[in-house]
């Protein structure tokens, strides 16, 4: 080989070589897996919700870190259970309130999984939204380390509502499926524009109201189409049978021009 060919191979590698350090660098570190198994996808306001979550694989990234969470629920406890390799509990803290830091991951002790529990009541409703409903923060947990670093593992959210709202919600839903069944009609998706900014007022009587109104409208203009098509099928049938009974009459008179003929 050439020098000039070794030249070639040697920057080539040195390229190679730097693209890999830089490919290392800035590749994502390995993360604390997280399995949501237990947790609501909605919740009654004032009611009270349970959400839990287990980690593994705590170690990829760091032998020792800290685990942080936090919630909208309400009047909060959070319990963090570590677990060792044949599942007995190691340890065992609780938290009130709606944020949790400090609670201490480390290989040396032996914990190959931790459990967290969040208990509270679902938060007020702030603002309404038909789509996509209304939701708040269930769970969010975050790594953290000493000196600022932070890395989000999970956030969950879910739905809250009121009974009044959840009549609404369902009286929308209802109206929407019929809307759509109809053909989306003008005055239908009118009334069901009308319905929703009710909801989102939080004026749920009168989203209701609209909403019935809109399903009324979908299921009339549903029924028009339905006699519209009814009447075609009718007209047409008319047709055929005219063409048919005047082929039969131009097909008879053309027999008897014949045997007058013959006569």
């Amino acid at each position: 080989m050439t020098r000039t060919n070794l030249s070639r191979c040697s920057r080539l590698t040195a390229v190679l070589a730097v693209f890999a350090l830089l490919l290392a660098a800035t590749a994502p570190a390995a993360a604390v897996s997280v399995e949501q198994t237990d947790v609501p996808d909605s919740g009654e306001v004032g009611s009270q919700v349970t959400a839990t979550a287990t980690l593994t694989e705590l170690y990829d990234t760091y032998e020792t870190w800290q685990l942080a969470g936090s919630t909208q629920l309400e009047n909060v406890t959070w319990t963090v259970t570590f677990v060792n390799q044949a599942g007995n509990q190691v340890r065992q803290e609780s938290y009130d309130g709606q944020n949790f830091t400090g609670a201490t991951v480390d290989i040396g002790e032996g914990t190959a999984e931790v459990r967290v529990r969040v208990t509270g009541t679902a938060p007020t409703v702030e603002e309404y939204t038909y789509d996509p409903q209304q939701s708040f923060t269930l769970m969010a947990l975050d790594q953290t380390r000493e000196g600022g670093t932070s890395n989000e593992l999970d956030t969950v959210t879910a739905t809250h509502y009121t009974a009044d709202s959840r009549e609404a919600r369902e009286a929308l839903d209802s109206a929407r499926a019929a809307i759509d069944a109809a053909g989306n009609p003008s005055v239908a998706e009118e009334s069901f524009s009308s319905a929703v900014n009710a909801y989102e007022a939080g004026n749920f009587d009168n989203a209701v109201t609209l909403a019935e109104r809109a399903e009324e409208e979908s299921s009339q203009a549903q029924g028009a189409q339905q006699r519209n098509q009814l009447i075609l099928y009718g007209v047409g049938a008319l047709l055929v049978l005219a063409l048919v009974g005047g082929g039969a009459l131009l097909f008879l008179r053309s027999r008897g021009n014949g045997y007058d003929k013959l006569g």
